[in-house]
């Protein structure tokens, strides 16, 4: 499996980076963000969210689980970080099947959940404001498309 790797200097380019990659979304895209606690999986979030231009504020659906947005593509935010039983029917498989792009921060504890064909990304601090992000490609689809984000 392959895996591609990018460093970013502070959450701005960070930001930045997940601007870029919105570009290349599509429909029932799905987002599996994973890392340190507070390397940066919502500042990422809201830079996908710009490059889909939504114009309402993102922040972390910590309490509500899920939070929609409407732009170019809509944005399913996932924080699953709270779901007691990853076997509980909340319905995700709706999201990952949808007309938008999900992002699923802490996605692990769903695991079960996902569908086999993904982006995940990983955050992790390389310093106070560096970051070390990490896409791990699952499937043809997101192979491709983490080959045309670096080229």
């Amino acid at each position: 499996m392959n895996q591609f790797e990018i460093h970013t200097a502070n959450s701005d380019e960070t930001s930045q980076f997940a601007a870029k990659l919105a570009h290349f979304l599509q429909p029932g895209d799905v987002l599996a963000l994973e890392g340190d606690l507070g390397a940066g999986k919502t500042t990422f979030t809201k830079g996908l969210a710009k490059g889909l231009e939504i114009k309402r504020t993102v922040n972390s659906p910590t309490f509500t689980i899920i939070k929609e947005y409407k732009g170019k593509l809509p944005l399913y935010h996932m924080d699953v970080y709270r779901v007691a039983d990853a076997f509980e029917d909340l319905g995700f498989d709706e999201y990952f099947e949808g007309d938008g792009v999900t992002v699923v921060e802490w996605a692990h504890l769903i695991e079960e959940q996902l569908p086999a064909e993904r982006l995940t990304i990983f955050l992790y601090h390389e310093s106070q404001d560096q970051r070390k992000i990490v896409l791990e490609p699952k499937g043809n689809r997101y192979e491709q498309l983490c080959k045309e984000i670096f080229r």
